[in-house]
């Protein structure tokens, strides 16, 4: 029997990819011969290029297509199109799976020729470019859910599986060395304070506060990351908080390498955060307008939540700026939340 050739879509966003991680590694115990390839933006390529389950990555330079278009270097633009969809039916998948659910990647699945094409059975349009629709199942409590229960529904048992991210020495290295040269040694804990929609953000203050606690009771070191377009705020809050701000500083798999080795995590519903779950390490996550997951297979995350009437809200807030539920998790439940756990003192 010929073996398959399996092709995953789930090109972005970091925090999502981190939750599908697990997808590669449970087809690969259903179809252990099996070629499998990844189909992601290059922004998040680097969290998937070293995963065991994996046989290729297949970048899709979407940003890149979008600049030429907008620069109306339309000629240049069809040749790569062209070359990319050859070269991506060159790998005669027999399976593609797109984990979601969105018209560019119905047509993306469609593009790879394969002739099972399965998919999350979403609103999107392009229903009809996939041969098998997946509800998203009903367990939405625990991480990508939606993700095991793709698996199950094609036949995976689901009961070992767990996200887990996978990175080369080149970035341990290239992380202890950022670290060393910003002052760093011994046991840290990493703060991810930023995202990309201001209700799930935590206020300012209470970082600086939380920051002042752990420098002072728990004499951990204090890590900032994020992106670069949050270097200037992550410097304010270390200035003002304490601590070293690498944001902005690190290419993302060095930020990974740094959280995996963090002795404790906090955050907000970012991809950084999601990163401390899937490296087991203690981390406490904090939700308000979005709550994605209260139960996660790791035994060291402690997701804290208040929901309330209006929440969750996701993107469309009613509370006109009050962000009450964020406002609900107190500096004081984070640090009885912290003094529960079992925090390992490490070293870089």
């Amino acid at each position: 029997m010929i073996p398959p050739k399996i092709l995953i879509i789930r090109t972005s966003s970091i925090g999502d990819v981190v939750m599908a991680s697990h997808l590669a590694e449970g087809l690969r115990i259903k179809f252990p011969e099996a070629q499998i390839s990844w189909l992601a933006e290059p922004q998040v390529a680097p969290l998937l290029e070293h995963n065991p389950a994996l046989n290729s990555v297949i970048v899709w330079p979407k940003m890149h297509w979008k600049k030429m278009l907008r620069s109306i270097q339309l000629i240049k633009l069809y040749t790569e199109v062209k070359d990319f969809i050859a070269k991506l039916r060159d790998n005669r998948f027999t399976m593609t799976i797109d984990a979601q659910g969105l018209l560019r990647t119905r047509v993306l699945a469609w593009l790879s020729s394969a002739p099972q094409r399965i998919g999350f059975d979403s609103r999107e349009p392009g229903q009809s470019l996939m041969t098998k629709l997946i509800q998203s199942g009903d367990n939405t409590h625990q991480i990508g859910s939606e993700y095991f229960y793709l698996l199950e529904q094609l036949g995976i048992n689901t009961a070992g599986l767990r996200q887990s991210l996978y990175l080369d020495q080149v970035s341990y290295i290239a992380a202890a060395n950022q670290l060393v040269t910003a002052g760093i040694s011994g046991s840290y804990v990493v703060f991810a304070p930023f995202t990309t929609r201001p209700q799930k953000h935590w206020f300012e203050q209470q970082w600086i506060e939380l920051a002042q606690e752990v420098s002072k009771i728990l004499l951990l070191q204090i890590v900032w990351l994020g992106g670069p377009g949050d270097k200037e705020a992550a410097e304010s809050l270390a200035h003002k908080g304490g601590g070293i701000s690498l944001a902005g500083k690190t290419d993302l798999s060095t930020s990974a390498a740094i959280i995996s080795k963090a002795a404790l995590m906090v955050g907000v519903d970012t991809g950084l955060t999601h990163m401390g779950t899937a490296f087991l390490i203690p981390t406490i996550a904090l939700f308000g307008s979005t709550c994605p997951y209260t139960a996660t297979r790791n035994p060291h995350t402690v997701i804290l939540y208040h929901q309330l009437s209006c929440s969750p809200c996701r993107r469309k807030p009613a509370c006109d700026g009050k962000h009450d539920c964020m406002r609900a998790i107190t500096v004081a439940e984070v640090m009885q939340t912290i003094r529960r756990m079992e925090i390992s003192r490490r070293t870089t």
